[in-house]
């Protein structure tokens, strides 16, 4: 790599991600303006021409050698040397302030900002950053102006501050532009990329990357243009389009090889492997692995070595070659102590502790679990900690110490759901809620074992209260999907600072992560947790705040899990609340009515789901599937069998709330039956039958919805109804409608105007995902129009608001006027995402 590649400093970030065993590498990549490159432009400067003596001619002479030393000392890249460097940038800035030169004092201020940004002392990167700022500007340098903007942007980013961070590369941007610096221009919109990254703004974070990319490749800056792709191909990895990430990586790689960056091919190719991985490409992950070890080792990453390592130590460990797996990570481990990094070191023993207890050495299991647990905790790593505990509360069980195994759960929840919380990136937020589902069914299946050890205990009442604690975010999740402002009425001043607070704690945590085991940075990590612990008191209070002012939002953001009898006081005498919990090998059922409550063991989540999907295929599309009534109502009893047996003679002709779990939550249990001996079309009697059925995310639900309607004025008319649209240019109406257009243009042109949006097909979002699920067109559901027309003559005309064929769209559909009715029909297809 030459100087200004070196020092335009391409920061390569590993990104640690402990998901439950393994510790993977993943690029996320910002790009530092150049800080010290300008030594080299010193000619360009502007400097105001001042009269020179001999006095200042020697004063000059000294601060240039003075700078030049330090140069020298960056150049060697070593924490010390960078130390020294430091030293020496301050002593010629002491000596340029003597004889008034602006310019200098500028980029040596800059120069002393972005190694203290290096060494992590980001406080003291942003002194020195804002007393180059304003001399830049004195002397009229628009460049350095640009850079130090540009890395003031990064130390905001680096802090969580990334409101901050955004304002800072903004102003960067046009500055870049005015003095034709393309480069640097290419840096900014990466960095603004990252943000937009980080705040889970995926299709921003991509306009900003492409716009960079072909900057970075115009000015023939291949490693800008690798780290680029990578970052693009990060976004990918992170959305799950593992193929699309693949694409980039490998664009990426060729160039990494080209610059000769090995540090940056190594990690790509360790990305690579990651991206296999995760697809169940095992021999490939290993191919990419392999090739990524050698090179981590050839530019002395032992960080980047030993992640590797574990990496593949994991992938012998998943394809059940556990003594494969120890050599690798019994390689990992010394190298992680060796550069003090105690965050992999603690993985890697968590690792060791799972082959351990795989191969029924339980004992030895624990032991590693203990000893990665005080290092967690030593690096503030929460997420891994609640895993290591999980773990230990697994052997636990199969050792037959179920109390024990309680403990360790509670805890490991207990974790759990103080981070979820705190994660900002709503995309981050979902996966993170669905990656720790497991977790919550241990501890529900932990407790039912304890209840049919002590049916007295109440150990299945509390199984139901998890359930519902793991449910909490179910009601946000779906209204965050749909679009919904759950933030409308909320004070924005409060949730900007809480956002603002999270990002900071994110940050600082990362920070804390990232620290290797030195006594510098004990005194370092001392100060972080220092700092942490008052942000997250700032946290807590705020939440009070926002409890206090703005408790609908509250309530939706933050939901309390309701217990038992608090359950029983939402039901009436003729609601019967049926709530599943689907488990790998035992599922539950709890039947819950105001004075009462039942639980009950079901088979295991595959066999249900078996069921499920024999039942979804004929319920699909019976017409062009030539199903049977008999078929149909044999499906439903089977399943019915499986799921409704335990409480048949409960049912009676009880209002039924269920709360699905799994595959349950795709099926409608109107077609559901009372379990029979024998079941035949004939005496087939769906629930829909005798049931008002009402089916919701969590039991918590009913009390947020009661809560929501408290107060809420009724609505002054009955019912409004869409029906029967128009989906394709196949459709004899669209036929219709344009040969009329044709014809009586003059007097169509309103009508061209309101169906325009209808008839632009191609571009609108309901074909894409239509396209998107391999749907092809979606055909008219005639009878639809019929539905609708029948329920019409139950409400006086008045009272009611109607739309068919071109008027049945979303403007229709999203206009405000709907909520002057009680009750609104969409009689039309739905698309499910599952």
């Amino acid at each position: 790599m030459n100087i200004s590649e070196k020092l335009r400093c391409i920061f390569c970030c590993s990104f640690s991600n402990f998901s439950r065993y393994s510790l993977a590498v993943l690029m996320g990549v910002v790009l530092l303006s150049d800080s010290v490159e300008a030594t080299f432009r010193s000619t360009n400067l502007q400097i105001a021409q001042q009269p020179v003596t001999n006095s200042q001619d020697a004063t000059r002479a000294a601060a240039q050698k003075a700078f030049d030393e330090g140069l020298a000392f960056f150049k060697e890249g070593s924490a010390e040397s960078l130390r020294q460097a430091i030293k020496k940038w301050e002593v010629a800035l002491q000596l340029w302030q003597k004889v008034g030169d602006e310019a200098k004092q500028a980029l040596t201020s800059l120069s002393i900002g972005r190694v203290y940004d290096t060494l992590g002392e980001k406080q003291k990167a942003l002194e020195f950053y804002n007393q180059a700022l304003p001399l830049f500007r004195a002397v009229g340098d628009r460049g350095g102006e640009a850079t130090t903007l540009n890395n003031i942007g990064r130390v905001y980013d680096t802090l969580g501050e990334k409101q901050k961070a955004l304002e800072f590369y903004n102003q960067a941007l046009p500055l870049f532009r005015a003095v034709g610096d393309r480069g640097g221009e290419a840096t900014t919109l990466n960095n603004i990329g990252r943000v937009y990254d980080t705040l889970g703004e995926k299709q921003k974070a991509l306009e900003f990357y492409n716009q960079a990319l072909p900057l970075f490749r115009a000015v023939g800056d291949r490693g800008g243009e690798a780290t680029t792709l990578n970052n693009i191909g990060r976004v990918y990895d992170t959305l799950g389009e593992k193929q699309k990430a693949l694409e980039f990586y490998n664009q990426a790689l060729p160039l990494f090889r080209a610059v000769g960056d090995r540090g940056g091919e190594a990690t790509t190719l360790n990305n690579i492997g990651g991206v296999y991985s995760a697809l169940g490409e095992k021999q490939k992950a290993l191919e990419f692995y392999n090739q990524a070890l050698p090179l981590f080792r050839a530019v002395g990453d032992r960080r980047g070595e030993a992640r590797t390592l574990n990496n593949i130590g994991r992938v012998y460990d998943t394809l059940g070659e556990k003594q494969k797996a120890l050599e690798f990570y019994n390689q990992a481990l010394p190298l992680f102590r060796a550069v003090g990094d105690r965050g992999g070191e603690a993985t890697t023993l968590n690792n060791i502790g799972l082959v351990y207890s795989a191969l029924g050495e339980k004992q030895k299991a624990l032991e590693f679990y203990n000893q990665a647990l005080p290092l967690l905790r030593a690096v503030g790593d929460r997420g891994a900690e609640a895993t290591t505990l999980s773990n230990i509360a697994s052997l636990e069980r199969n050792r037959g110490n179920l109390e024990q195994s309680l403990k360790q759960i509670s805890a490991a929840i207990e974790i759990i759901e103080d981070l979820r919380t705190k994660v900002v990136n709503q995309d981050l937020r979902t996966s993170y809620f669905a990656s720790v589902q497991g977790y919550y069914k241990f501890y529900i299946d932990l407790l039912m074992q304890l209840h049919k050890k002590n049916p007295s205990k109440g150990y299945d009442a509390l199984a139901l209260h998890i359930s519902e604690r793991s449910r909490a975010r179910g009601l946000i999740e779906l209204l965050t999907e749909a679009n919904a402002n759950i933030r409308k009425g909320a004070n924005s001043q409060l949730l900007a600072e809480e956002r603002r607070l999270q990002f900071r704690l994110e940050a600082r945590q990362k920070r804390l992560l990232s620290l290797s085991n030195t006594e510098a940075n004990e005194r370092q990590a001392a100060a972080l947790k220092t700092e942490i612990e008052n942000l997250l008191n700032q946290y807590q209070e705020l939440q009070v705040k926002i409890r206090t002012t703005s408790p609908k939002y509250a309530n939706l953001k933050y939901p309390n899990p309701l217990t038992l009898p608090q359950i029983q006081q939402q039901l009436d005498k003729d609601t019967l609340l049926l709530q599943y919990s689907l488990g790998e090998e035992r599922s539950y059922l709890w039947a819950v009515t105001p004075n009462s409550m039942q639980s009950y063991k079901l088979p295991g989540r595959k066999e249900i789901e078996q069921k499920v999907e024999e039942l979804r295929k004929l319920l699909r599309d019976p017409g062009m599937n030539k199903v049977s009534p008999e078929q149909t109502a044999k499906a439903a009893d089977q399943l019915s069998q499986l799921i409704l047996a335990p409480v048949a003679k409960d049912l009676g002709q009880k209002r039924l709330l269920i709360v699905a779990d799994g595959a349950l939550q795709y099926i409608p249990f109107t077609v559901l039956t009372v379990p029979k001996s024998s079941v035949s079309a004939e005496n087939y009697q769906p629930l829909l039958l005798n049931h008002e059925i009402v089916s919701l995310p969590s039991a918590t639900t009913i009390d947020i919805l009661r809560q929501e309607l408290k107060g809420r004025q009724k609505a002054p008319k009955s019912l409004a109804i869409l029906a029967d649209p128009v989906f394709s240019n196949k459709d004899k109406r669209f036929t219709r409608v344009t040969q009329n257009r044709s014809l009586k243009n003059n007097n169509q042109r309103g009508a061209s105007q309101n169906t325009s949006s209808a008839l632009d097909l191609d571009k609108s979002a309901l074909t894409r995902a239509t396209r998107d699920i391999d749907m092809g067109n979606i055909p008219r559901l005639e009878g639809t129009r019929k539905e609708a027309e029948e329920i019409m003559k139950l409400v006086p005309q008045s009272d009611t608001l109607n739309a068919f064929d071109f008027d049945a769209n979303y403007t229709w559909a999203t206009n405000p006027q709907l909520s002057q009715y009680r009750y609104l029909l969409f009689a039309t297809h739905g698309i499910l995402n599952w």
